[in-house]
């Protein structure tokens, strides 16, 4: 695999762009507790059974957070890049993680203990916003996941995660697209395949 893509620098400037403004010190504090991780295709970042320690920050890559439910598994979520994945009711309860996070590329992350991060907030506003903010993401993002799920048509699912995730509709395995947008890979297969001829009209 290839070395860092960026240093703890890089990356704490670009979680303070993406989510909130921080002075040169809190911006040190923060690279201080950045943790630099390499991950093979299919190795495991997070497993069932482990107590999630950390927000998991990717700097390279792509995952996907998965579950088991009747002996299917299920993609709970995929991520790329510059983005956030974590097991939140893990971190935040203390309790054996029922989800998995796998690294579905070569992947680097960089993970941010989530006691450190609770800590160095305490004293610093800006830090503060950046936790909350990274939560709210988390929230959100499962919530548009499941307003996808209730309300929208398989045709008008694709559609719309494509819009909002053109990087994983051409990177990640279809079979685990078809898993997160809750259909079968036939499915998937003749709504893509009926997407992509209207397109070509």
């Amino acid at each position: 695999m290839k070395e860092l893509q960026n240093t703890p620098h890089d990356v704490a400037r670009e979680l303070a762009r993406k989510y909130s403004t921080m002075t040169v010190d809190e911006l040190s504090l923060l690279e201080q507790i950045l943790i630099p991780m390499k991950y093979k295709k299919g190795e495991m970042i997070l497993n069932a059974g482990e107590v999630s320690r950390h927000i998991v920050y990717i700097d390279k890559g792509l995952v996907r957070v998965f579950y088991y439910k009747n002996n299917k598994e299920l993609t709970e979520h995929l991520q790329v890049e510059n983005n956030i994945v974590m097991s939140i009711e893990s971190l935040f309860k203390s309790v054996p993680s029922k989800l998995q996070i796998e690294a579905i590329e070569p992947t680097i992350v960089y993970k941010i203990p989530a006691h450190e991060l609770e800590k160095i907030a305490l004293h610093h506003t800006n830090i503060q916003m950046l936790y909350r903010k990274i939560l709210e993401e988390s929230l959100i993002q499962s919530q548009v996941h499941a307003d996808l799920l209730r309300f929208e048509s398989a045709s008008d699912r694709y559609e719309k995660y494509r819009k909002m995730q053109p990087q994983i509709i051409l990177r990640a395995p279809m079979n685990y697209i078809a898993s997160y947008l809750q259909m079968t890979p036939e499915t998937l297969s003749r709504v893509r395949n009926a997407y992509l001829q209207d397109n070509i009209k």
